[in-house]
């Protein structure tokens, strides 16, 4: 007879997770009852605060955990084996902590739009009608975005720290549904913002059905949802092969939708710019974070004895993700689809580092892990897009946001300092030197040149190349051609706005200038554990 063995729970590994489970619980409370006037302090106060408190709490485990291999990994396993709270879980943990903290400053901006903010008043009211109407001229305000957006985050820390495919799925649907919802939300142009969410929704619905059926092919392979286990079953070579191929490939297609990669990057256009600009933001820097540490971990802990199977596809998918990204982006005339398919170029760069090389132990002195130069490259990545679309929003006119590019003509002139910051965002996302894109380039290309995929590196030298035609063009817009009518009007913002385009600026010239400490840092984090 099997003995009963007591599971234990790693309460103070567990920390971060739990706060900002149990603030998105408490900001439902107090929806419920507490008074319209109050909801709108209480709300932010209590959601930039749990956010604080879960990022001492980062702080702390990653200073008391628990070393391995001198240094080559860190950290534990926990609830059972089912979350890694590792090295790498602790950096994107940090990471996706204080993006929700810029994120949080964008949702509760309220001096850009004549003191309400980007969200609808009344989700139910139908588009155009009295009840709309109404609810606008009452000033009545959506606070129900907060717990929204501290569940997605609680999902954004879940997805990459799952050990196990069903906590991993589990991560990855507590992510989605409270961003399909506020993708919905947006103040103005309400059947845009519908249509995105309806998009987002069932093509989400669709590629979660993938990675669902992805699962149970794998545990019908290996006989486990554990990674270590699927390892060990990839390595011994046991079960039916076709099970594991099937499986390898339908779990991508869910990962590859939430990271935006061809052929699953139709949403993003769309969502990107129908969702409110906040929302945009939030998940534009946010879900790449948490989905590419899923993706790491899913490949390199439980595939990664496999891995001659799964890198040819991601060759292709790659080389594709960059070259469609950077083609299309120079199509767009709106100032959020250019940066969609610029985001899609990006999740291409991304997706060479992942194909460098694993172990430090196969490197040579001073070289980077992958693991290393992809978790640098979505901390620059995550920073300047964080800012760009906070900027984004301040361009206006009558009818809100000017987001066409052609109301963008003459805003050198009209306010040089908020061209001036959009221009360096751009210039770092091009990857221009003395800024953050630089170096994380460099360091995702050099990682994949380390390891023999060479052909992958020339096509992205020349994707970046196509890109930053794209970039400069808004440059020109912005300071050499004529406005167009009346020219652009820039709204000031509040304190909240400018921190946050404030903190994505100061982090983008940081990293540019001195890479180092963060590079140190993503190289501290070591291994995943297993």
């Amino acid at each position: 007879m099997n003995e009963f063995i007591k599971p234990t729970i790693e309460y103070f590994e567990l920390w971060p997770l739990l706060v900002v489970f149990g603030v998105a619980c408490l900001g439902v409370v107090v929806e419920a009852f507490a008074p319209r006037s109050a909801r709108y302090l209480a709300q932010v106060l209590l959601t930039a605060g749990g956010l604080v408190a879960a990022l001492v709490g980062v702080v702390l485990i990653a200073r008391d955990s628990e070393v391995y291999a001198d240094g080559a990994a860190r950290g534990v396993l926990a609830v059972g084996g089912t979350i890694a709270v590792d090295g790498p879980t602790l950096f994107i943990w940090g990471l996706v902590l204080v993006l929700a903290l810029g994120g949080t400053l964008l949702f509760a901006e309220r001096h850009l739009d004549g003191g309400v903010s980007a969200f609808a008043g009344q989700a139910a009211a139908l588009p155009g009608t009295e009840a709309e109407r109404e609810a606008s001229t009452r000033g009545l305000d959506h606070t129900e975005v907060y717990p929204l957006l501290m569940f997605a985050v609680f999902g954004m820390m879940l997805f990459p720290a799952a050990n196990d495919l069903l906590t991993m799925f589990v991560g990855l649907e507590v992510l989605s549904l409270p961003l399909y919802l506020l993708c919905g939300l947006a103040r103005r142009r309400r059947l845009l913002s519908q249509e995105a969410a309806l998009k987002y929704f069932l093509l989400g619905a669709f590629s979660s059905g993938f990675f669902l059926y992805g699962v149970a092919l794998v545990y019908g392979y290996a006989g486990s949802m554990q990674f270590a286990a699927i390892n060990e079953a990839v390595r011994n070579d046991t079960g039916n092969s076709a099970l594991l191929l099937i499986g390898v490939g339908m779990l991508a297609v869910g990962l590859f939708f939430k990271v935006g990669a061809v052929p699953f990057q139709a949403w993003t256009p769309d969502v990107y710019q129908g969702a409110p600009t906040p929302v945009t933001a939030f998940m534009a820097a946010g879900t790449k974070v948490a989905a590419f540490g899923a993706m790491l971990r899913l490949f390199y802990v439980a595939f990664g004895a496999d891995r001659w199977s799964w890198q040819p596809m991601m060759w292709i998918i790659a080389i594709l993700t960059m070259l469609l990204g950077a083609v299309l982006a120079v199509t767009q005339t709106d100032m959020k689809r250019m940066l969609a398919y610029s985001s899609v170029a990006h999740t291409g760069f991304l997706l060479t580092g992942v194909l460098g090389v694993q172990q430090t132990s196969a490197l040579a002195d001073g070289e980077l892990t992958a693991l290393q130069a992809v978790l640098f490259y979505l901390a620059t990545y995550g920073f300047a897009v964080l800012g760009a679309f906070a900027v984004v929003g301040l361009v206006r006119d009558s009818g809100g946001e000017a987001t066409a590019m052609s109301r963008w003509s003459g805003l050198g002139k009209e306010s040089p300092v908020v061209a001036g910051v959009f221009a360096f965002f751009l210039l770092a996302m091009a990857g221009i030197p003395l800024t953050s894109g630089f170096v994380g380039k460099l360091a995702v290309f050099s990682v994949a040149l380390a390891a023999g995929a060479w052909p992958v590196v020339i096509v992205a030298v020349l994707a970046s190349i196509i890109a930053a035609f794209f970039y400069i063009r808004v440059i020109k817009a912005m300071y050499f051609d004529e406005p167009v009518g009346d020219g652009p009007t820039v709204a000031y913002p509040s304190v909240l706005t400018a921190t946050t385009i404030a903190l994505g600026a100061a982090a983008t010239l940081m990293l540019g200038i001195l890479p180092g400490p963060l590079l140190d840092l993503a190289g501290l984090a070591g291994q995943f554990i297993r």
